[in-house]
Order: C-alpha cells, then sequence, then structure tokens
C-alpha cells in the first residue's frame, strides 16, 4: 500500500523558513516523480515544486528562488526548504506521487495516484 506522510508545518513569521518532509513507503520511491501541491483556503490545489524520477525540478514562479526541493531516495523521504516565507504562502501543502508524469504535466493534480494528508503551513506576524 502506498503511503505518503507529510510534516513540518507550522506557524511562522514573514520571513521565515520551514522544512517540509514527505515520508514515502509501499513503492519504489527513486522510480516516481514526487511533487508539493499547496491549496489555500477558497482556492485551486496549485503545483508548487517537482522532483522527477531523474532529478530534473521544477518550481512555480510564485516560489522560484525561495523554495527548494529535494529527495533521498535512501530514507525515500521528500523535503521542501521553504525560506523567506510570506503570508501568501499560508495554505495546506500536500506531497503527491506517480510513476510516470510527462515534465510539462507536472503540475496537473489530476496526473498524481497517491497523496499524502497534508501539512499546514500558515505565515503571519
Amino acid at each position: 500500500e502506498v503511503q505518503l506522510v507529510e510534516s513540518g508545518g507550522g506557524l511562522v513569521q514573514p520571513g521565515g523558513s520551514l522544512r517540509l518532509s514527505c515520508a514515502a513507503s509501499g513503492f519504489t520511491f527513486s522510480t516516481y516523480a514526487m511533487s508539493w501541491f499547496r491549496q489555500a483556503p477558497g482556492k485551486e490545489r496549485e503545483g508548487v515544486a517537482a522532483i522527477t524520477s531523474e532529478g530534473r525540478i521544477r518550481y512555480a514562479d510564485s516560489v522560484k528562488g525561495r523554495f527548494t526541493i529535494s529527495k533521498d531516495n535512501a530514507q525515500n523521504t521528500l523535503y521542501l526548504q521553504m525560506n523567506s516565507l510570506k503570508p501568501e504562502d499560508t495554505a495546506t501543502y500536500y506531497c503527491a506521487a506517480d510513476p510516470r508524469i510527462a515534465w510539462l504535466l507536472l503540475f496537473y493534480r489530476s496526473q498524481y495516484n497517491y497523496w499524502g494528508q497534508g501539512t499546514q503551513v500558515t505565515v503571519s506576524s
């Protein structure tokens, strides 16, 4: 059974940092495309950062230069380092996985078969 478990969310002041983790199990982690999505209240779920099985990385324009996605294949864990956080980054952050997604479709949530339960990130003073 595929499981994705996010952690690391919380309350942080503007300009602060957080690191999210996604512990994966039940599949061959190194062969899957992995992504972070987020959903703010009243908004659509949007792609934030993605990393392919080959290690190619893609970011949404809104987080470029501030967020860094990485993965540890030995630990079956996906990370999202978030720096210079802004109030508009407030959302529930989800980890997603799928064995085969085309590069141009990495931020299409319909392409992913597996999702975590989400972790809340709140950026506020």
